[in-house]
Protein backbone atom coordinates (compact mmCIF):
# COMPACT_ATOMS: atom_id res chain seq x y z
CA UNK A 1 0.00 0.00 0.00
CA UNK A 2 1.14 3.11 -0.96
CA UNK A 3 1.95 5.96 1.61
CA UNK A 4 -0.51 9.16 1.24
CA UNK A 5 1.32 11.97 0.17
CA UNK A 6 -0.26 15.93 -0.28
CA UNK A 7 0.48 15.55 -4.04
CA UNK A 8 -2.76 16.35 -6.13
CA UNK A 9 -3.56 12.77 -8.24
CA UNK A 10 -3.34 15.14 -11.37
CA UNK A 11 0.13 17.18 -10.46
CA UNK A 12 2.55 15.24 -11.74
CA UNK A 13 5.58 16.11 -10.02
CA UNK A 14 7.62 14.02 -12.16
CA UNK A 15 6.94 16.30 -14.92
CA UNK A 16 10.67 17.42 -14.70
CA UNK A 17 11.18 21.45 -15.61
CA UNK A 18 14.28 21.27 -17.08
CA UNK A 19 13.84 18.34 -19.28
CA UNK A 20 9.97 19.44 -20.07
CA UNK A 21 11.23 22.28 -22.76
CA UNK A 22 10.63 21.08 -25.76
CA UNK A 23 14.37 21.99 -27.01
CA UNK A 24 15.95 20.09 -24.03
CA UNK A 25 14.04 17.07 -24.44
CA UNK A 26 15.18 17.32 -28.04
CA UNK A 27 18.30 17.16 -27.01
CA UNK A 28 18.13 14.60 -24.23
CA UNK A 29 16.22 12.04 -26.38
CA UNK A 30 18.95 12.38 -29.18
CA UNK A 31 21.82 11.88 -26.30
CA UNK A 32 19.87 8.65 -24.86
CA UNK A 33 19.39 6.90 -27.80
CA UNK A 34 23.66 7.68 -29.23
CA UNK A 35 25.16 6.89 -26.08
CA UNK A 36 28.17 7.42 -27.16
CA UNK A 37 27.87 10.99 -27.37
CA UNK A 38 27.01 13.35 -30.19
CA UNK A 39 28.91 16.34 -31.88
CA UNK A 40 27.70 19.33 -31.01
CA UNK A 41 27.35 20.02 -34.98
CA UNK A 42 25.04 16.37 -35.09
CA UNK A 43 23.08 17.46 -32.02
CA UNK A 44 21.86 20.71 -33.94
CA UNK A 45 20.73 19.03 -37.11
CA UNK A 46 19.03 16.39 -35.21
CA UNK A 47 17.08 18.87 -32.85
CA UNK A 48 16.97 21.88 -35.13
CA UNK A 49 18.07 24.11 -33.14
CA UNK A 50 20.85 27.58 -33.91
CA UNK A 51 24.60 26.95 -32.67
CA UNK A 52 23.20 29.65 -30.07
CA UNK A 53 19.80 27.86 -28.71
CA UNK A 54 21.47 24.39 -28.64
CA UNK A 55 24.87 26.28 -26.32
CA UNK A 56 22.18 27.79 -23.58
CA UNK A 57 19.94 24.43 -23.53
CA UNK A 58 23.38 22.12 -23.50
CA UNK A 59 24.51 25.05 -20.54
CA UNK A 60 21.56 24.40 -18.67
CA UNK A 61 21.43 20.74 -18.99
CA UNK A 62 25.18 20.66 -17.71
CA UNK A 63 23.92 23.02 -14.91
CA UNK A 64 21.63 20.46 -13.60
CA UNK A 65 24.29 17.27 -14.60
CA UNK A 66 22.36 15.88 -17.32
CA UNK A 67 24.70 15.82 -19.86
CA UNK A 68 28.32 16.29 -19.98
CA UNK A 69 30.39 18.47 -22.83
CA UNK A 70 33.66 16.79 -23.72
CA UNK A 71 35.91 19.75 -25.91
CA UNK A 72 39.04 18.21 -27.92
CA UNK A 73 40.49 18.06 -31.53
CA UNK A 74 39.51 15.64 -33.79
CA UNK A 75 42.04 16.14 -36.79
CA UNK A 76 43.42 19.39 -35.63
CA UNK A 77 39.99 20.93 -35.70
CA UNK A 78 38.12 21.57 -32.32
CA UNK A 79 35.08 19.27 -31.51
CA UNK A 80 32.72 19.51 -29.04
CA UNK A 81 30.99 16.19 -27.81
CA UNK A 82 27.90 15.89 -25.62
CA UNK A 83 27.01 12.62 -23.32
CA UNK A 84 23.63 12.46 -21.31
CA UNK A 85 25.18 11.21 -17.15
CA UNK A 86 24.45 8.56 -15.54
CA UNK A 87 21.82 10.44 -13.59
CA UNK A 88 20.64 12.31 -16.51
CA UNK A 89 19.41 8.94 -18.15
CA UNK A 90 17.79 8.07 -14.65
CA UNK A 91 16.26 11.51 -14.58
CA UNK A 92 15.15 11.37 -18.42
CA UNK A 93 13.37 7.73 -17.06
CA UNK A 94 11.42 8.86 -14.39
CA UNK A 95 10.58 11.89 -16.38
CA UNK A 96 9.21 9.24 -19.06
CA UNK A 97 7.22 6.97 -16.61
CA UNK A 98 5.62 9.85 -15.20
CA UNK A 99 5.02 11.39 -18.95
CA UNK A 100 3.65 7.99 -19.89
CA UNK A 101 1.36 8.41 -16.93
CA UNK A 102 -0.15 11.83 -18.36
CA UNK A 103 -1.08 9.60 -21.23
CA UNK A 104 -2.62 6.58 -19.55
CA UNK A 105 -4.79 9.28 -17.70
CA UNK A 106 -5.86 11.33 -20.63
CA UNK A 107 -6.61 8.13 -22.62
CA UNK A 108 -9.00 6.59 -19.24
CA UNK A 109 -10.53 10.27 -19.35
CA UNK A 110 -10.90 9.93 -22.99
CA UNK A 111 -12.91 6.65 -22.73
CA UNK A 112 -15.03 7.80 -19.66
CA UNK A 113 -15.80 11.30 -21.48
CA UNK A 114 -17.30 8.42 -24.71
CA UNK A 115 -19.42 6.69 -22.15
CA UNK A 116 -21.20 9.48 -21.04
CA UNK A 117 -19.17 10.25 -17.46
CA UNK A 118 -21.08 11.46 -14.52
CA UNK A 119 -21.53 14.95 -15.87
CA UNK A 120 -23.14 13.85 -18.94
CA UNK A 121 -26.41 15.99 -18.01
CA UNK A 122 -24.77 19.24 -17.24
CA UNK A 123 -24.63 21.94 -19.46
CA UNK A 124 -21.73 24.55 -20.25
CA UNK A 125 -21.85 27.75 -18.57
CA UNK A 126 -22.80 30.57 -21.18
CA UNK A 127 -20.53 33.27 -19.34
Amino acid sequence: MKAKTSEGRFAYEGLDRVIHERARLSVLTSLVTNPKGLTFGDLKQLCSLTDGNLSRHLQVLEKAKLVEILKGHDRNRPQTVCRITASGRKRYLEYLSTLEQVVRDAAHGAKEEKRGSVMGGLEPSRA
